[in-house]
């Protein structure tokens, strides 16, 4: 939903870059793997307690994020594979980001609070995924809910830099799990209309 509204904002600036890259002769994958790269950094960062630094390389790499999709489109060079390798970065980037924020709760006092938030954050962010997945499987676009990944990922960064990192786990925690609901729900009412439809009778 917020990618809707702030991504058009970036995209002038977005796109003169990638085309800059486009004529260095980098490629998109490239910025994938580097992307990804930065998230194992802000991970490491994370897990050692540099929370501000880890969430300003968490914002690069979510910036190089944007990039990769806008250069592929520029130099024509969209592709399945492509697509694929991203969205698969995509769920490892998630779940190393969080793993380095459970590293660093663990040494912490009181702990189980905000690891048990970050596992049910976990678990609702691939269950956001998968239930897109699985309807897009099915020949349905499934694309509702509050918390996609944009979202997701515009409040942890936000929450690193403000340090208000246990209320926004909290939020992600409920709200990821929703937002999953929220698609169950929509691709039961889609199959359920089609079901009805091709129980009707046909008129002679």
């Amino acid at each position: 939903m917020m990618a809707k509204h702030v991504r058009p904002l970036l995209m002038s600036s977005v796109t003169a870059f990638a085309r800059w890259l486009q004529s260095i002769g980098v490629t998109p994958n490239m910025i994938s793997f580097t992307g990804f790269a930065l998230t194992i950094g802000s991970a490491a960062l994370l897990a050692t307690g540099y929370l501000l630094i880890g969430g300003f390389i968490l914002w690069a790499a979510a910036m190089l994020d944007m990039v990769d999709g806008t250069l592929a489109r520029i130099s024509e060079s969209e592709s399945k594979f492509g697509a694929f390798l991203d969205s698969t970065l995509d769920r490892y980037s998630e779940s190393i980001t969080f793993l380095g924020l459970a590293v660093y709760y663990a040494n912490q006092n009181n702990a189980q609070t905000p690891l048990l938030l970050i596992f049910f954050t976990l678990v609702g962010s691939w269950a956001v995924s998968y239930t897109r997945a699985r309807a897009e499987g099915l020949d349905i676009e499934c694309n509702v809910g509050f918390l996609q990944r944009p979202e997701r990922l515009v409040l942890l960064i936000a929450s690193l830099i403000l340090g208000l990192v246990l209320p926004v786990l909290w939020l992600l925690a409920i709200m990821t799990n929703v937002t999953a609901i929220q698609r169950i729900h929509e691709v039961y009412v889609r199959t359920s209309k089609s079901q009805e439809q091709e129980n009707q009778p046909v008129a002679d």
